[in-house]
């Protein structure tokens, strides 16, 4: 009998009643638990977990049983409470009448929001659309009768029903609130709206006295990212409300704007002054850096960020500078979590990210009197800079001082600069490809990151060789002829295999165009040459023996913030093809808030990238000149192309092996998105797919970085009539092709 009640018992279990996915996802977020921690719990993938949340696939035995005990548990401490119990509802729909609508209980992160440096006797509130339904009043510790009262304030300009938490506060104590907070004006007192819906209470009175504020009482940072490390500073954002209570103006004036900071003589800097406050070089801008010098470890620097001064750039935060303070709080403290607090525009913060995870020094072993000293730290770039007179000729940009020499008007060839850019090539399409009905554009997931990934780099000075031996594992910069390679009979794997080499772009440069003779290039492209099938003969070079992996930390760290915001999104890493495109249509909706941080996830790595070779910026600069980037370590321009490089030859490595197997050949190329025609409007349409498996080396549909997803499908009789309005038989399509809207001014008519 037993036996029958426990498969009775089990039949149970398998049919356990689980609720709603979005009530699933409030009561995990309700606890502070994080996909992870669940997925890690219940022993399956952190996707499986994110999969039963957005309703796209259902728990089974015996994983079911246990999440189910996990909801009921957390149902118990987080009821949901009926909206018709909170306020009077419009009579439900026909479908709706039989069952009940539900609003979100507070998460612990909301039931928590604290009041620091006054009481006060606000009650915990659970705010939504278009109600406030009161919640018990917060229980005092004993302890509190030791030390001030920290009271609750309600949060009343979330525009969201229990506002999720957005970047769960870390277990160091001193950061208890999180990395930062947008500080704004609410019935007339400044508040502070910090991550997962905190809302403190600022008695600060003056810019000093916020800063002081946020030092002192905030528990505002982040911890360090590596060992030798430091901690991150609090970021304080201040919205318009705020610039005014404390004397700051909404918009800078025109002369301001232009020089990217408030004037010298503004009365906040002289209150800054007196109270022995300093400002880096760049002054009282959109991202304001506020410290005093560190006494001993210790570090005393605020970081501030101004949207309507433009601090978050619209081309890579959105609307974020918009929105209202709590939902600005959560798109930063997403970032912050899961890139960095940001340290500026998304370019300073991908490089100030390459740096937090290779501290370029840290303490020795103690001494013979027992004392550390700073050293360098192994596999960092180093605290000090390249001499800029020992840089290769090749590697740098034009006007830099090892070229002072060069006549004023001198145009440096091939054979005289290294020049790895992303593509940018077109050709006209064939009479076959026109009798096809589409044009058909996939792009690579987070493609410069995937170059990054796993990429042998130099780490210090070049050393200059004639006549070397090709070594594709030593990173530099190689003076070689490529004339010679003809993709009309190249290497793919170990097989030879022809092709029509004229419907192939070089992989040599980046217009696409065969090289005419020797030039520069970075190791990543010679040995993708030598890939191919043919020889390479150096004729001199410059090698960094010195070298490793340095970004890799920085690529897996971006690649795990981007898929974890995808995975919030309804976007898996482990979806088919044909749910993966189903999943990325209008991804961007389901979250806007999340959206901007995906752009902004992405800014990072290339903005990042772009910096390591910065150029001159503002008046006053000229030729042969140093600039003020020189001085950094990570000014590196021999890290930038050999990034650019692999990421180009990675294209093209795919390219080659999808024309080999299929006999299809792009038609436009712009960076990482390639245009194809085919006969249908999907990737699928032309994409080899048997199984449900790519290609091997070809493309394959998926989010990870280095696979691709749609970018965008045009009619081939668009493509044409665009081509024949500007008279150019070789418009990049590629850049086109995600709307078709093409103007005047993208073709500079």
């Amino acid at each position: 009998m037993s036996e029958l009640f426990d498969a009775v018992d089990a039949l149970l279990a398998s049919r356990a009643t689980l609720p709603p996915p979005a009530e699933r996802k409030r009561l995990r977020a309700a606890h502070g638990l994080t996909i992870d921690e669940v997925a890690t719990a219940l022993k399956v993938r952190r996707a499986t977990v994110s999969g039963w949340e957005n309703g796209k696939t259902e728990p089974r035995p015996p994983e079911r049983d246990a999440y189910a005990r996990l909801l009921d548990k957390l149902a118990e401490l987080y009821p949901a409470v009926p909206a018709e119990v909170a306020t009077p509802a419009p009579a439900p729909a026909a479908d709706a009448a039989v069952r009940p609508t539900f609003t979100a209980a507070p998460t612990p992160a909301e039931a928590r929001t604290l009041s620091t440096g006054r009481a006060s006797e606000a009650a915990v509130m659970t705010t939504t659309e278009n109600t406030q339904t009161p919640a018990p009043a917060p229980v005092v510790a004993p302890e509190a009768e030791t030390r001030p009262v920290r009271t609750v304030r309600p949060s009343s300009t979330s525009r969201r029903p229990g506002a999720q938490k957005a970047a769960p506060a870390g277990t160091d104590p001193r950061f208890e609130n999180g990395p930062l907070a947008v500080v704004d004006v609410d019935d007339g007192k400044v508040v502070a709206y910090c991550t997962g819906g905190l809302v403190l209470d600022v008695p600060a009175k003056s810019i000093p006295a916020l800063v002081d504020w946020t030092l002192r009482e905030a528990k505002l940072g982040a911890p360090k990212l590596s060992g030798p490390g430091k901690d991150a500073d609090p970021l304080i954002v201040l919205t318009e409300a705020a610039l005014e209570r404390y004397g700051l103006p909404v918009t800078l004036a025109e002369e301001e704007r232009l020089a990217g900071r408030l004037s010298e003589g503004h009365k906040v800097i002289k209150q800054l002054a007196r109270a022995e406050w300093k400002l880096t070089k760049r002054g009282f801008g959109p991202w304001a850096r506020i410290y005093r010098p560190a006494s001993g470890s210790e570090r005393a620097c605020v970081q501030l960020c101004i949207p309507s001064w433009d601090a978050l750039d619209t081309r890579h935060w959105g609307d974020a500078g918009r929105l209202p303070p709590a939902e600005l709080a959560r798109v930063l403290g997403v970032y912050a979590s899961r890139v960095m607090t940001p340290r500026g525009s998304t370019a300073v913060t991908g490089l100030e990210l390459m740096t937090a995870l290779h501290p370029p020094t840290r303490a020795s072993e103690p001494d013979a009197d027992g004392k550390r000293h700073s050293e360098h730290n192994p596999g960092s770039l180093g605290k000090d800079a390249i001499d800029a007179m020992n840089w290769p000729p090749c590697e740098v940009p034009d006007g830099h001082p090892v070229l002072k020499d060069l006549p004023r008007f001198h145009v440096r060839g091939p054979a005289e600069k290294l020049f790895e850019e992303a593509y940018d090539w077109a050709r006209p399409m064939t009479d076959a490809e026109c009798m096809l009905r589409h044009l058909v554009g996939i792009d690579v997931n987070m493609a410069f990151a995937a170059g990054a990934n796993g990429l042998n780099v130099g780490l210090g000075e070049a050393t200059h060789v004639t006549n070397p031996a090709f070594d594709p594992k030593l990173p530099g910069s190689w003076l070689v002829d490529l004339s010679h390679v003809d993709l009309s009979r190249v290497k793919v794997g170990k097989e030879w295999v022809e092709l029509d080499g004229s419907l192939l772009p070089s992989p040599f440069t980046p217009k696409g165009e065969r090289p005419e003779g020797p030039a520069w290039y970075a190791t990543p492209t010679v040995a993708y040459a030598a890939e191919l099938g043919y020889e390479v003969r150096p004729i001199e070079a410059w090698v960094r023996y010195e070298n490793g992996r340095y970004l890799d930390g920085w690529y897996n760290r971006l690649r795990d913030a981007y898929l974890a915001t995808m995975a919030d999104l309804g976007v898996d890493a482990d979806l088919n093809p044909a749910d993966f495109l189903a999943a990325m249509d209008g991804y961007k909706k389901r979250d806007p808030e999340l959206a901007i941080v995906v752009s902004a996830v992405k800014a990072t790595v290339k903005g990042g990238l772009g910096k390591l070779r910065e150029r001159p910026r503002g008046e006053g600069w000229r030729p042969g000149e140093p600039w003020r980037a020189l001085s950094r370590p990570t000014w590196r321009p021999d890290i930038r192309a050999a990034v650019i490089s692999r990421t180009r030859i990675n294209l093209h490595r795919k390219i080659v092996k999808h024309a080999a197997f299929t006999g299809q050949y792009p038609v436009a190329i712009l960076s990482d998105c390639v245009v194809y025609a085919a006969n249908g409007p999907s990737p699928l349409d032309f994409l080899p797919y048997r199984e449900g498996k790519p290609l091997p080396g070809g493309f394959k549909l998926g989010i990870n970085p280095g696979l691709v997803k749609w970018e965008g499908t045009q009619p081939v009789l668009w493509g044409e009539e665009v081509r024949e309005r500007y008279n150019a038989p070789e418009l990049n399509l590629a850049r086109y092709i995600k709307d078709g809207t093409v103007t005047d001014a993208d073709n500079g008519e």
